[in-house]
Protein backbone atom coordinates (compact mmCIF):
# COMPACT_ATOMS: atom_id res chain seq x y z
CA UNK A 1 0.00 0.00 0.00
CA UNK A 2 1.30 3.40 -0.92
CA UNK A 3 -1.32 6.44 -0.23
CA UNK A 4 -1.06 10.14 0.30
CA UNK A 5 -3.63 12.56 1.61
CA UNK A 6 -4.71 15.77 3.45
CA UNK A 7 -3.20 15.72 6.99
CA UNK A 8 -6.29 17.43 8.22
CA UNK A 9 -9.17 15.10 6.56
CA UNK A 10 -7.00 11.99 7.89
CA UNK A 11 -6.83 13.58 11.63
CA UNK A 12 -10.75 14.33 11.12
CA UNK A 13 -11.23 10.58 9.83
CA UNK A 14 -9.37 9.61 12.87
CA UNK A 15 -11.32 11.34 15.26
CA UNK A 16 -14.86 9.99 13.81
CA UNK A 17 -13.58 6.56 13.57
CA UNK A 18 -12.08 6.43 16.51
CA UNK A 19 -15.24 6.78 18.23
CA UNK A 20 -15.75 2.79 17.82
CA UNK A 21 -12.25 1.62 18.46
CA UNK A 22 -12.07 -0.87 21.57
CA UNK A 23 -11.15 0.66 24.57
CA UNK A 24 -10.22 -2.71 26.27
CA UNK A 25 -10.76 -6.41 24.59
CA UNK A 26 -9.30 -9.48 24.07
CA UNK A 27 -8.81 -9.77 20.63
CA UNK A 28 -5.57 -6.77 20.15
CA UNK A 29 -6.86 -5.61 16.48
CA UNK A 30 -10.11 -3.92 18.19
CA UNK A 31 -7.65 -1.28 19.23
CA UNK A 32 -6.28 -0.49 16.03
CA UNK A 33 -7.61 1.07 12.33
CA UNK A 34 -8.10 -0.87 9.62
CA UNK A 35 -7.12 1.73 6.56
CA UNK A 36 -7.80 0.28 3.09
CA UNK A 37 -6.36 2.30 0.32
CA UNK A 38 -8.62 1.91 -3.45
CA UNK A 39 -9.65 4.16 -6.32
CA UNK A 40 -8.60 7.31 -5.45
CA UNK A 41 -9.73 6.83 -2.13
CA UNK A 42 -8.71 5.91 1.90
CA UNK A 43 -11.13 4.41 4.00
CA UNK A 44 -11.07 4.43 8.41
CA UNK A 45 -12.80 2.30 9.63
CA UNK A 46 -12.72 1.02 13.49
CA UNK A 47 -15.31 -1.54 15.65
CA UNK A 48 -15.97 -2.76 18.86
CA UNK A 49 -17.92 -5.41 17.57
CA UNK A 50 -20.74 -3.15 19.37
CA UNK A 51 -20.93 -0.46 16.38
CA UNK A 52 -18.27 -0.11 14.21
CA UNK A 53 -17.55 3.28 11.62
CA UNK A 54 -15.92 3.83 8.38
CA UNK A 55 -14.99 7.37 7.11
CA UNK A 56 -13.93 7.50 3.23
CA UNK A 57 -11.80 10.56 2.28
CA UNK A 58 -9.72 11.75 -1.14
CA UNK A 59 -6.21 10.49 -1.36
CA UNK A 60 -3.57 9.95 -4.13
CA UNK A 61 -3.31 5.65 -3.90
CA UNK A 62 -0.26 4.80 -5.62
CA UNK A 63 -0.72 1.53 -4.96
CA UNK A 64 -3.77 -0.26 -2.97
CA UNK A 65 -3.59 -2.44 -0.02
CA UNK A 66 -5.34 -2.73 3.58
CA UNK A 67 -3.46 -2.38 6.96
CA UNK A 68 -4.30 -2.09 10.48
CA UNK A 69 -2.54 0.28 12.78
CA UNK A 70 -2.86 0.54 16.52
CA UNK A 71 -5.01 3.60 16.78
CA UNK A 72 -4.32 5.94 19.84
CA UNK A 73 -0.52 5.96 18.17
CA UNK A 74 -1.69 7.11 14.87
CA UNK A 75 -4.09 9.60 15.91
CA UNK A 76 -2.08 10.77 18.18
CA UNK A 77 0.83 11.04 15.62
CA UNK A 78 -1.52 12.70 12.93
CA UNK A 79 -2.75 14.97 15.31
CA UNK A 80 1.06 16.45 15.48
CA UNK A 81 1.96 16.69 12.20
CA UNK A 82 2.49 20.18 10.82
CA UNK A 83 2.73 19.35 6.85
CA UNK A 84 -0.34 19.39 4.90
CA UNK A 85 0.20 15.92 3.48
CA UNK A 86 0.78 12.80 5.16
CA UNK A 87 1.77 9.36 3.33
CA UNK A 88 1.87 6.00 4.07
CA UNK A 89 4.05 3.11 2.86
CA UNK A 90 4.03 -0.17 3.37
CA UNK A 91 7.44 -1.82 3.84
CA UNK A 92 9.11 -4.87 2.86
CA UNK A 93 7.68 -6.34 6.37
CA UNK A 94 3.69 -6.18 5.54
CA UNK A 95 2.96 -5.40 9.06
CA UNK A 96 5.52 -2.43 9.19
CA UNK A 97 3.61 1.12 7.73
CA UNK A 98 5.91 4.23 7.10
CA UNK A 99 4.32 7.76 8.33
CA UNK A 100 5.88 10.38 6.40
CA UNK A 101 4.61 14.41 6.99
CA UNK A 102 7.37 16.85 5.61
CA UNK A 103 11.26 15.91 7.61
CA UNK A 104 8.67 14.41 9.92
CA UNK A 105 8.80 9.72 9.26
CA UNK A 106 7.63 7.44 11.79
CA UNK A 107 7.48 3.41 11.81
CA UNK A 108 4.30 2.21 13.10
CA UNK A 109 3.90 -2.03 13.63
CA UNK A 110 0.32 -3.48 12.60
CA UNK A 111 -1.57 -6.56 12.90
CA UNK A 112 -2.79 -8.54 9.74
CA UNK A 113 -5.64 -6.94 8.64
CA UNK A 114 -7.05 -10.52 7.84
CA UNK A 115 -7.99 -10.41 11.53
CA UNK A 116 -10.04 -7.25 11.72
CA UNK A 117 -13.35 -8.64 11.78
CA UNK A 118 -15.51 -7.32 8.54
CA UNK A 119 -18.79 -5.77 9.13
CA UNK A 120 -21.90 -6.81 7.60
CA UNK A 121 -22.62 -5.87 3.75
CA UNK A 122 -25.74 -7.29 3.58
CA UNK A 123 -28.81 -5.66 3.40
CA UNK A 124 -32.64 -5.62 3.10
CA UNK A 125 -34.10 -5.37 -0.43
CA UNK A 126 -35.96 -2.22 1.68
CA UNK A 127 -36.00 1.45 -0.11
CA UNK A 128 -33.62 3.44 2.82
CA UNK A 129 -34.80 5.72 5.26
CA UNK A 130 -33.88 9.08 4.50
CA UNK A 131 -33.19 11.25 7.33
CA UNK A 132 -32.47 14.55 7.80
CA UNK A 133 -29.21 14.73 10.32
CA UNK A 134 -29.50 17.93 12.61
CA UNK A 135 -33.54 16.98 12.78
CA UNK A 136 -31.82 13.06 14.10
CA UNK A 137 -29.58 14.20 16.24
CA UNK A 138 -31.76 16.78 18.06
CA UNK A 139 -34.15 13.91 18.49
CA UNK A 140 -31.69 11.52 19.54
CA UNK A 141 -30.82 13.99 22.13
CA UNK A 142 -34.01 14.26 23.72
CA UNK A 143 -34.65 10.84 24.58
CA UNK A 144 -31.47 8.65 24.62
CA UNK A 145 -30.70 10.44 28.23
CA UNK A 146 -33.94 8.35 29.77
CA UNK A 147 -32.41 4.98 28.53
CA UNK A 148 -31.19 2.52 31.41
CA UNK A 149 -27.77 3.11 31.90
CA UNK A 150 -26.53 -0.31 32.85
CA UNK A 151 -27.65 -3.81 30.66
CA UNK A 152 -29.81 -5.20 33.98
CA UNK A 153 -32.71 -5.02 31.89
CA UNK A 154 -30.92 -5.03 27.98
CA UNK A 155 -34.54 -4.03 26.61
CA UNK A 156 -34.54 -0.94 28.76
CA UNK A 157 -30.69 -0.17 27.73
CA UNK A 158 -31.60 0.90 24.22
CA UNK A 159 -33.78 3.20 22.43
CA UNK A 160 -36.65 2.14 20.41
CA UNK A 161 -36.85 3.75 16.72
CA UNK A 162 -40.72 3.39 14.98
CA UNK A 163 -41.53 4.40 11.43
CA UNK A 164 -44.51 4.02 9.98
CA UNK A 165 -46.47 6.30 8.09
CA UNK A 166 -44.69 9.32 7.42
CA UNK A 167 -43.32 9.46 10.56
CA UNK A 168 -40.64 8.03 13.22
CA UNK A 169 -41.21 7.94 16.79
CA UNK A 170 -38.33 6.88 19.35
CA UNK A 171 -38.68 6.28 23.00
CA UNK A 172 -36.88 5.67 25.89
CA UNK A 173 -37.49 4.55 29.88
CA UNK A 174 -35.42 3.58 32.51
CA UNK A 175 -37.83 2.63 35.11
CA UNK A 176 -38.19 6.56 36.66
CA UNK A 177 -38.40 8.64 33.25
CA UNK A 178 -39.58 7.95 30.03
CA UNK A 179 -38.84 9.95 26.77
CA UNK A 180 -40.73 10.41 23.67
CA UNK A 181 -39.67 11.90 20.44
CA UNK A 182 -42.22 12.34 17.10
CA UNK A 183 -39.71 12.75 13.90
CA UNK A 184 -41.84 13.79 10.44
CA UNK A 185 -40.56 12.25 7.31
CA UNK A 186 -40.34 13.96 4.00
CA UNK A 187 -42.06 10.72 2.07
CA UNK A 188 -44.24 8.28 3.51
CA UNK A 189 -42.80 5.10 5.00
CA UNK A 190 -43.56 1.54 2.54
CA UNK A 191 -43.04 -0.94 5.37
CA UNK A 192 -43.26 -0.17 8.97
CA UNK A 193 -40.00 -0.62 10.85
CA UNK A 194 -39.74 -1.29 14.82
CA UNK A 195 -36.18 -1.97 15.71
CA UNK A 196 -34.31 -1.53 19.38
CA UNK A 197 -30.38 0.33 19.07
CA UNK A 198 -28.78 0.18 22.18
CA UNK A 199 -28.39 3.79 24.03
CA UNK A 200 -24.81 4.17 23.77
CA UNK A 201 -24.49 3.33 20.14
CA UNK A 202 -27.29 6.06 19.59
CA UNK A 203 -25.03 8.53 21.72
CA UNK A 204 -22.33 7.56 18.83
CA UNK A 205 -24.50 8.55 16.25
CA UNK A 206 -25.39 11.64 17.62
CA UNK A 207 -21.49 12.49 17.35
CA UNK A 208 -21.51 11.62 14.29
CA UNK A 209 -24.36 13.22 12.74
CA UNK A 210 -22.28 16.42 14.06
CA UNK A 211 -20.58 16.86 10.89
CA UNK A 212 -23.09 16.04 8.31
CA UNK A 213 -25.09 18.17 6.65
CA UNK A 214 -26.88 16.32 3.65
CA UNK A 215 -29.79 13.61 4.00
CA UNK A 216 -28.52 9.97 5.68
CA UNK A 217 -29.91 6.50 4.64
CA UNK A 218 -31.14 3.86 7.30
CA UNK A 219 -31.21 -0.18 6.26
CA UNK A 220 -31.68 -2.97 8.35
CA UNK A 221 -30.05 -6.50 7.74
CA UNK A 222 -32.49 -9.03 6.61
CA UNK A 223 -32.14 -10.76 9.91
CA UNK A 224 -32.89 -7.41 11.81
CA UNK A 225 -29.75 -7.80 13.72
CA UNK A 226 -27.55 -4.63 12.40
CA UNK A 227 -28.53 -1.37 11.39
CA UNK A 228 -26.38 0.39 8.82
CA UNK A 229 -26.56 4.90 8.37
CA UNK A 230 -24.58 6.35 5.98
CA UNK A 231 -23.61 9.62 4.62
CA UNK A 232 -21.36 11.01 2.50
CA UNK A 233 -18.61 9.30 3.11
CA UNK A 234 -19.17 7.44 6.45
CA UNK A 235 -20.92 4.40 7.84
CA UNK A 236 -22.42 3.73 10.68
CA UNK A 237 -23.17 -0.02 12.05
CA UNK A 238 -24.50 -1.19 15.22
CA UNK A 239 -26.09 -3.94 16.70
CA UNK A 240 -29.89 -4.13 17.45
CA UNK A 241 -31.35 -5.52 20.81
CA UNK A 242 -34.00 -8.05 20.18
CA UNK A 243 -36.93 -8.02 22.32
CA UNK A 244 -40.32 -6.27 22.73
CA UNK A 245 -39.86 -2.69 23.59
CA UNK A 246 -42.80 -1.63 26.62
CA UNK A 247 -46.07 0.07 24.71
CA UNK A 248 -45.05 3.17 26.72
CA UNK A 249 -47.83 5.58 25.27
CA UNK A 250 -49.96 3.86 27.86
CA UNK A 251 -47.70 5.01 30.49
CA UNK A 252 -48.14 8.75 29.11
CA UNK A 253 -51.15 10.64 31.85
CA UNK A 254 -54.58 11.54 29.59
CA UNK A 255 -55.46 14.40 32.24
CA UNK A 256 -53.79 16.64 34.69
CA UNK A 257 -55.42 18.21 37.45
CA UNK A 258 -52.87 21.34 38.14
CA UNK A 259 -51.20 22.58 34.65
CA UNK A 260 -47.82 25.02 35.19
CA UNK A 261 -46.19 26.95 32.09
CA UNK A 262 -43.15 28.43 33.02
CA UNK A 263 -40.14 29.94 31.31
CA UNK A 264 -37.64 26.49 30.70
CA UNK A 265 -34.41 28.82 31.42
CA UNK A 266 -35.83 29.95 34.59
CA UNK A 267 -36.85 26.74 35.60
CA UNK A 268 -33.34 25.30 34.49
CA UNK A 269 -31.74 27.63 36.19
CA UNK A 270 -33.85 27.18 39.54
CA UNK A 271 -33.20 23.10 39.48
CA UNK A 272 -29.21 23.85 38.77
CA UNK A 273 -29.01 25.43 41.93
CA UNK A 274 -31.30 23.26 44.37
CA UNK A 275 -29.37 20.39 43.01
CA UNK A 276 -26.12 22.04 44.51
CA UNK A 277 -27.82 21.23 48.30
CA UNK A 278 -29.56 18.05 46.54
CA UNK A 279 -26.58 15.98 46.78
CA UNK A 280 -26.44 15.05 49.88
CA UNK A 281 -30.33 14.40 50.08
CA UNK A 282 -31.13 12.03 47.30
CA UNK A 283 -31.40 14.63 44.86
CA UNK A 284 -34.59 15.56 46.25
CA UNK A 285 -35.48 19.10 44.43
CA UNK A 286 -39.34 19.86 45.70
CA UNK A 287 -41.59 21.80 43.82
CA UNK A 288 -44.76 24.48 45.91
CA UNK A 289 -46.84 25.58 43.28
CA UNK A 290 -49.60 28.00 43.53
CA UNK A 291 -52.22 29.57 41.67
CA UNK A 292 -52.66 33.40 40.95
CA UNK A 293 -54.75 35.01 43.54
CA UNK A 294 -56.71 37.21 41.01
CA UNK A 295 -56.77 37.07 36.97
CA UNK A 296 -54.64 39.54 36.82
CA UNK A 297 -51.68 38.45 38.69
CA UNK A 298 -49.35 35.29 38.13
CA UNK A 299 -48.96 32.18 39.55
CA UNK A 300 -45.41 31.04 41.23
CA UNK A 301 -43.48 28.24 41.35
CA UNK A 302 -41.26 27.55 44.55
CA UNK A 303 -38.42 26.00 43.58
CA UNK A 304 -36.14 24.06 46.32
CA UNK A 305 -33.88 22.08 47.93
CA UNK A 306 -32.55 20.82 51.75
CA UNK A 307 -29.67 19.23 53.31
CA UNK A 308 -29.39 18.01 56.90
CA UNK A 309 -25.43 18.92 56.37
CA UNK A 310 -25.48 21.60 53.31
CA UNK A 311 -27.85 23.79 53.94
CA UNK A 312 -31.29 25.02 51.86
CA UNK A 313 -31.97 27.14 49.04
CA UNK A 314 -34.83 28.52 47.32
CA UNK A 315 -36.06 29.94 44.17
CA UNK A 316 -39.45 31.65 43.25
CA UNK A 317 -40.46 31.93 39.56
CA UNK A 318 -43.22 33.85 38.02
CA UNK A 319 -45.83 30.98 36.24
CA UNK A 320 -48.74 30.95 34.14
CA UNK A 321 -51.07 28.03 36.56
CA UNK A 322 -54.27 26.60 35.39
CA UNK A 323 -55.63 24.10 38.27
CA UNK A 324 -55.50 23.74 42.16
CA UNK A 325 -52.15 24.12 44.52
CA UNK A 326 -49.54 21.23 44.11
CA UNK A 327 -46.61 20.62 46.02
CA UNK A 328 -44.48 17.52 44.63
CA UNK A 329 -40.38 16.70 44.27
CA UNK A 330 -38.76 15.30 41.53
CA UNK A 331 -35.10 13.89 40.98
CA UNK A 332 -33.21 17.18 40.64
CA UNK A 333 -30.55 15.67 37.89
CA UNK A 334 -33.61 14.14 36.59
CA UNK A 335 -34.89 17.64 35.96
CA UNK A 336 -32.30 19.04 34.80
CA UNK A 337 -31.56 16.69 32.09
CA UNK A 338 -34.96 16.69 30.46
CA UNK A 339 -35.12 20.74 30.91
CA UNK A 340 -31.47 20.74 29.27
CA UNK A 341 -32.33 18.99 25.69
CA UNK A 342 -35.96 20.69 25.37
CA UNK A 343 -35.23 23.90 22.85
CA UNK A 344 -38.99 25.74 23.79
CA UNK A 345 -39.06 28.79 25.53
CA UNK A 346 -41.42 27.68 27.96
CA UNK A 347 -42.26 24.30 28.91
CA UNK A 348 -45.52 23.22 30.54
CA UNK A 349 -45.68 20.87 33.12
CA UNK A 350 -49.16 19.33 34.03
CA UNK A 351 -49.56 16.94 37.49
CA UNK A 352 -52.01 14.60 38.86
CA UNK A 353 -50.82 14.55 42.26
CA UNK A 354 -47.76 14.50 44.34
CA UNK A 355 -47.53 10.65 43.83
CA UNK A 356 -48.58 10.41 40.40
CA UNK A 357 -46.08 10.64 37.30
CA UNK A 358 -45.51 14.37 35.91
CA UNK A 359 -45.37 15.38 32.29
CA UNK A 360 -43.41 17.79 30.73
CA UNK A 361 -43.66 19.20 27.26
CA UNK A 362 -42.78 22.09 25.17
CA UNK A 363 -45.25 24.80 25.20
CA UNK A 364 -44.64 25.77 20.93
CA UNK A 365 -44.58 22.42 20.10
CA UNK A 366 -46.50 18.60 20.38
CA UNK A 367 -43.36 16.61 19.01
CA UNK A 368 -41.58 15.52 22.83
CA UNK A 369 -42.94 14.30 25.59
CA UNK A 370 -41.37 13.92 29.02
CA UNK A 371 -42.79 10.99 31.94
CA UNK A 372 -40.90 11.62 35.35
CA UNK A 373 -42.36 9.74 38.15
CA UNK A 374 -42.41 11.90 41.31
CA UNK A 375 -39.86 11.37 44.70
CA UNK A 376 -41.82 10.96 48.57
CA UNK A 377 -41.65 14.40 50.52
CA UNK A 378 -40.52 13.68 54.49
CA UNK A 379 -42.86 15.27 56.57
Amino acid sequence: MRVTCNQDDLHKALGTAGRAVAAKSTMPVLGNYLLEAADAHLTVSATNLEIGISCTIPATVDKPGRVTLQARVLNELVANLSAPTVELRQEQNPLTVLVEAGHSRAHLRGIDPDEFPRPTATLSDEPALRLDPSALRDAIAQVVFAAASDDSRPILAGVQFEARDSIVQMAAADGFRMSLRTLPLDEEVRQPLSIIIPARAMSELQRVLADITEPVELRVTPNASQIVITGPAVAFISRLIDGAFPDLKQVVPRQWNTRTVILREQLLDATRRATIFARSSNDVVKLEICPADSGLDMGRVTISANAADTGDNRDDVDAQVEGGEMQIAFNGRFLHDVLSVIRSTSVALELQGPNSAGVIRPVDSDDFTHVIMPMVIGS
